[in-house]
């Protein structure tokens, strides 16, 4: 018979940094993975059929998701984690668990009065600040939807203390399993939930659009779970107190409000988008945050990891006293960064039907089209990370927070006037979010060549024209091949789609190499030589035995 402690104390024990590395990248590939799955059924189920119900959903995820990542999300990860990581490593037990149980009651209580507030007062923040377009039985339904999904951030707050708890004594088993099951949740909403709750006969409810918003309550009552079976074998001391005398909870409570406020400017983008979108043709709510995650999945993938992965090593350059290597490093890793942003926002644009094909049944001309304006930005949200990071890498945070502002308010500014000045719909959105995106970029490299001489030298410009090149010539080819193997009626399954959009890829992608080979970039030398290696793997020889006379 299974030991459940046992199970649970083998899969919660400290990881390798490679194994724990690998074990996020798979769940994130996985939640990933289950996100398209969701999608796909909810746009089969809702966004197809009832346009309004699926833009009244996004709009009552909206003000629940901004007070979670204001309060929570990205606040904890860059002020808890080093405290709690600190009190630790020096041995001082009892203050860590008195600084995490501070943490997850003040964040508890915060998070409960939000949520209370956002119950109280739906109706004028659907009416006034989210959806005012949306008309009556929509805001209604919307209104509905959101008391309901604003249990959530009370929930998720106790979570991400929980998983915040084992991400910094390097556990991350549960912390891994915790976004699985949220979408898990969810696809149980849309399976179900929306066909109707009975129980012994009792009809608890009726079943709709409303199952969605319950299976997101779902979602995180599960990740709570999973994330609590994390705590054992930690040795967690849990009070309900708060330790207002503990040095590394005023710490915390020190570092909290500029990260705050930080994601919050954020945010603010997209409570405004939302807000416009609502004004528009039934669905652009739902149609513009879908395909915006979907541009954001290369971005994550690319400037994300990358950036993260070098930081350390140019913080360390620096703190080494060496510039010169920093500039180095800055520039490889731009280099890296915009030879693989570049094909893919090219395969992007051109085999956006391909794309949307993965999340709506048979396509979506709408979403397509919407996608093939946000792909844009891949390149330039790819960089943005990076060069944000050479900013924090010397320790300067005040910089990309005045240029965020300055942008945030371009944005703004712009998605009012090609949205509701000049009529451009939810395309204005798409359009203010590029230009944006390309503005901010070039604010941030403009400062930071102010401050490093020759950052933008000659060789560095001569590479990305020759990457720019290597893209256009590919840009051809893909058009060619998107062309020859289109999407037919036919072709509405992800099994159906998936092969041609593979082929796409894989022409597309070689072919990019084969233009950086001949204008000899070295970012390619590394892949071409791995693809030899693949076809081309010598013989093993066996050693003879050696002849003794």
């Amino acid at each position: 018979m299974i030991n459940f402690r046992t199970t649970i104390s083998r899969a919660n024990r400290k990881l390798p940094l490679k194994l724990a590395a690998s074990l996020l990248a798979a769940s994130s590939l996985v939640a990933s993975l289950l996100g398209l799955f969701r999608d796909r059924i909810f746009n089969s189920t809702y966004y197809l059929t009832y346009p309004t119900g699926a833009d009244a959903y996004r709009v009552a995820f909206s003000v629940p998701d901004f007070m979670f990542i204001i309060l929570v999300s990205g606040a904890l990860s860059v002020s808890f984690i080093p405290v709690f990581n600190q009190r630790l490593g020096a041995g001082n037990k009892k203050s860590a668990w008195e600084l995490s149980t501070s943490v997850m009651n003040l964040m508890a209580i915060t998070t409960l009065v939000a949520s209370i507030l956002i119950i109280i007062f739906a109706q004028p923040l659907v009416q006034y600040v989210v959806g005012p377009g949306l008309d009556e039985s929509s805001r209604s339904l919307a209104v509905s939807m959101m008391r309901v999904i604003a249990v959530s951030p009370f929930l998720f707050a106790i979570a991400t203390v929980i998983t915040s708890m084992q991400q910094a004594v390097g556990r991350f088993a549960f912390f891994a399993m915790a976004p699985v099951v949220y979408n898990i949740g969810i696809i149980i909403g849309l399976l179900f939930f929306t066909n109707g709750i009975n129980l012994f006969g009792w009809q608890l409810f009726e079943g709709g659009i409303m199952g969605v918003a319950l299976g997101v309550v779902l979602g995180a009552i599960l990740q709570l779970i999973i994330s609590a079976l994390g705590l054992y074998g930690m040795g967690y001391d849990y009070r309900f107190k708060i330790y207002w005398k503990n040095k590394g909870f005023r710490q915390v409570l020190r570092l909290l409000p500029p990260r705050s406020l930080d994601q919050g400017i954020d945010y603010v983008n997209s409570i405004v988008e939302t807000n416009l979108a609502s004004r528009m043709v039934a669905g652009s709510v739902n149609a513009y945050q879908q395909v915006t995650t979907l541009a954001y999945m290369p971005i994550n993938l690319i400037g994300v990891t990358i950036s993260t992965a070098a930081f350390p090593k140019m913080t360390e350059r620096l703190a080494e006293g060496r510039p010169d290597l920093f500039k180095s490093e800055l520039q490889t890793v731009l280099r890296v960064i915009i030879w693989l942003a570049l094909p893919v926002t090219v395969v992007a644009i051109l085999a956006r039907g391909y794309i949307v094909n993965f999340i709506v049944n048979g396509g979506d001309p709408y979403m397509a089209s919407i996608f093939a304006i946000l792909a844009i930005s891949i390149l330039f949200r790819s960089v943005y990370f990076i060069s944000a990071r050479s900013f924090y890498a010397h320790q300067d945070t005040k910089t990309p927070l005045y240029i965020s502002l300055f942008t945030i308010g371009l944005n703004i500014t712009l998605a009012v006037w090609f949205t509701l000045g000049l009529g451009m719909g939810v395309y204005g959105l798409a359009w203010a979010a590029v230009i944006v995106s390309a503005v901010e970029v070039s604010l941030l490299f403009y400062v930071m060549s102010r401050r490093i001489e020759g950052l933008f030298d000659k060789p560095f410009v001569g590479a990305v024209v020759r990457m720019a090149s290597a893209a256009g010539f590919t840009a051809i080819i893909t058009y060619v091949t998107v062309n020859v193997f289109p999407l037919g009626a036919d072709d509405q399954s992800f099994w159906a789609t998936f092969p041609k959009f593979a082929l796409v890829t894989v022409v597309s992608g070689l072919s990019y190499l084969l233009f950086c080979w001949l204008f000899k970039l070295p970012e390619a030398k590394p892949v071409i030589d791995r693809i030899q290696k693949f076809f081309y793997k010598a013989p093993k020889v066996k050693d003879e035995p050696t002849k003794h006379s």
